[in-house]
């Protein structure tokens, strides 16, 4: 059987397992042609660094010519601390609702000692302290954001603005992005949503999204 030529690695988000995005993986294997990976991390019990090493040791066993990434919330932050340790084969990548300037959400349930105990290490380090990131890596980046607001998140942020119920819209826009737009979907809506896994195989074939965006 011949091998793959692409390959994606799906990062799936805080309290997943990588099985919540199966539809999605599917999903993409289908409309790129590619085979498709789920990392899986613990991000209560590992610090970023630990996580990146991981991901690092996981792309390696692929070894692949070119690789695409696909991250879910967290995950977004851990492909984006992954590209900030190690180098990797070409590729592009996409964030579904990823917390990249900030986690109103996050930030509220961490003044509570034991959420901010379950949230965990990763979360600590690359939400609950101030981070300035743009997204400076030699891979186009396009982000899709979700304006349905049940979650949550809702409650415990109260956003008066944009938002999937768990992130806001704003705290998606990462400064260096190629693309971004906004879906009207719910923060874990994303992953069983047949337009955000058409946009995003449109994304990772073409290096763009089949709608302008903003």
């Amino acid at each position: 059987m011949a091998r793959a030529t692409q390959h994606i690695i799906y990062v799936h988000g805080l309290w997943m397992s990588g099985g919540e995005g199966l539809l999605l993986r599917y999903r993409l294997a289908r409309e790129v042609g590619a085979e498709v990976h789920a990392f899986s991390y613990s991000a209560a019990q590992q610090g970023m660094d630990q996580i990146s090493a991981q991901l690092a040791e996981f792309v390696a066993a692929i070894d692949p010519a070119n690789l695409h990434f696909v991250g879910h919330s967290l995950g977004g932050l851990v492909i984006y601390s992954f590209f900030e340790r190690y180098a990797c084969p070409p590729g592009r990548v996409v964030f579904l609702a990823a917390p990249c300037v900030a986690s109103r959400a996050a930030e509220q349930a961490g003044q509570a000692p034991f959420m901010s105990a379950l949230m965990g290490r990763a979360v600590a380090e690359e939400l609950l302290i101030p981070r300035q990131r743009r997204w400076r890596f030699e891979r186009p980046l396009g982000i899709i954001a979700g304006s349905h607001s049940f979650g949550v998140g809702q409650l415990v942020a109260g956003f008066d603005e944009e938002s999937d119920g768990t992130v806001a819209v704003s705290e998606t826009r990462l400064p260096g992005a190629s693309a971004h737009i906004v879906v009207p979907v719910t923060h874990a809506g994303m992953l069983v949503s047949a337009r955000v896994a058409r946009e995003t195989a449109h994304f990772l074939r073409e290096g763009r999204f089949t709608t302008a965006g903003d």
